[in-house]
C-alpha cells in the first residue's frame, strides 16, 4: 500500500503566470481526495494526468476564493462528461449555498448528486470514512471558520505466511480473514497454532495531513501525532509574525515548530505570500527547527510506502 500527494497549486491569494491558488490530488489506500479547490485546479488536475471519475470526495478547508474559486468550474466539468455518480463536498458551513447558488444562477442541470457535508464544530470531527481510510477535521484559526484533515488509512490485517499455513493441511482459504485478523488457529487435535507463527505484522498504516489557512495553533499537535506527512501553511518568514498574526497565518518557523511537537516524519511549507519570489529563505528558516522539510512543487508526486 502507499500514499500518493499531488500538488496542483500552492501560493497563496494572487494567482500567477506560474503559480496556483491551493489544491491537491491524495491517493491514499486507492481512494482519491481531491483538497481544495483553487481557481485553475481542474487545469491542474488534468496536467497531473488525473482520472476524474475516481474523484468522489472533496475537502475545502475554508470559503476564502482562493481555496474555492475552483470548484464550481469542476463541477461544470464533470457535468460535460457525463458524470452520473454523487460527488460528496466537505467544507464550511455555506459550501451548500456557495455552490447551489451558482448552478442555479447558470441554470445548469446537474446530471449527478452532489451530497454536501457542512462542518460547524471547532472540535475535530469524524469527516468520511470507509472500510480502508478515515478523514477527520482539524479545527484551525483563520480569519474565518477554517479547518484542515487529517487523512489515515485504518489497521491493516497482518499478512499470511504461505509457506507455515502449509504445513496444516486443516487451514483452508475460508479460515485465512480469521488469520488476517490476528486470531490463532485450533487444529481437531486441540492444538493452538499461534497466530504470529502463520503470519507477518501488518503494514504500518500510513496517514496524512493537510493543514490550510491558520494562525499558529499548537493545541492541533496531539490530533495530528505522529503523522508520516504533513503539510502546513507557512505564509511569512517568522520576522513578519506580527503580520502572520493580523491576516490569520503562520510562519515558516511555526510550521517547523508544529510538525517538531507532532513527530511527523516530514513537512511541506506552502501558501507563500507573494511578496517572496525565492522560497529558499522559508525552507532554511524551517529546517532550523525541523530537518525534513521540504519546498512544494507543483505536478510533483510525494510518494510515501509500506
Amino acid at each position: 500500500m502507499s500514499l500518493q500527494l499531488t500538488i496542483l497549486g500552492f501560493n497563496s491569494a494572487l494567482p500567477t503566470a506560474y503559480t496556483h491558488p491551493t489544491a491537491q490530488l491524495l491517493n491514499i489506500a486507492e481512494r482519491y481526495f481531491l483538497i481544495d479547490c483553487g481557481e485553475g485546479t481542474q487545469v491542474q488536475l488534468r496536467k497531473a494526468k488525473a482520472k476524474f471519475n475516481r474523484i468522489n470526495n472533496i475537502f475545502i478547508s475554508h470559503l476564502h476564493g482562493d481555496h474555492v474559486f475552483g470548484l464550481i468550474g469542476l463541477i461544470s466539468t464533470f457535468q460535460l462528461l457525463g458524470r452520473d455518480t454523487p460527488l460528496t463536498i466537505h467544507g464550511p458551513k455555506g459550501i451548500k449555498e456557495f455552490i447551489t447558488t451558482q448552478l442555479r444562477l447558470t441554470e445548469s442541470n446537474n446530471s449527478f448528486e452532489i451530497i454536501f457535508n457542512e462542518l460547524h464544530t471547532k472540535e475535530s470531527v469524524l469527516v468520511f470514512e470507509d472500510e480502508k481510510v478515515e478523514v477527520f477535521s482539524i479545527p484551525l484559526n483563520h480569519r474565518i471558520y477554517a479547518n484542515g484533515y487529517l487523512f489515515r488509512e485504518k489497521p491493516k490485517g497482518r499478512k499470511l505466511n504461505m509457506d507455515t499455513i502449509e504445513e496444516f493441511s486443516e487451514i483452508e482459504v475460508c479460515d485465512y480473514q480469521h488469520l488476517k485478523n490476528g486470531k490463532d488457529f485450533i487444529l481437531n487435535s486441540g492444538e493452538i497454532i499461534p497466530n504470529d507463527y502463520l503470519t507477518f505484522d501488518a503494514p504500518r498504516s500510513l496517514s496524512y495531513a493537510f493543514c490550510s489557512d491558520t494562525k499558529y495553533k499548537p493545541d492541533i499537535v496531539p490530533i495530528i501525532k505522529d503523522v508520516d506527512l504533513l503539510y502546513h501553511e507557512s505564509t511569512f518568514l517568522h520576522e513578519l509574525k506580527d503580520l502572520a498574526i493580523y491576516t490569520g497565518h503562520s510562519t515558516a518557523k511555526e510550521a517547523a515548530l508544529i510538525a517538531k511537537e507532532a513527530n511527523a516524519k516530514k513537512l511541506i511549507l506552502g501558501h507563500f505570500s507573494n511578496r517572496y519570489h525565492d522560497y529558499k529563505p522559508l525552507l532554511l528558516e524551517a529546517k532550523e527547527v525541523f530537518s525534513n522539510t521540504v519546498l512544494p512543487e507543483v505536478l510533483k508526486e510525494i510518494k510515501l510506502s509500506c
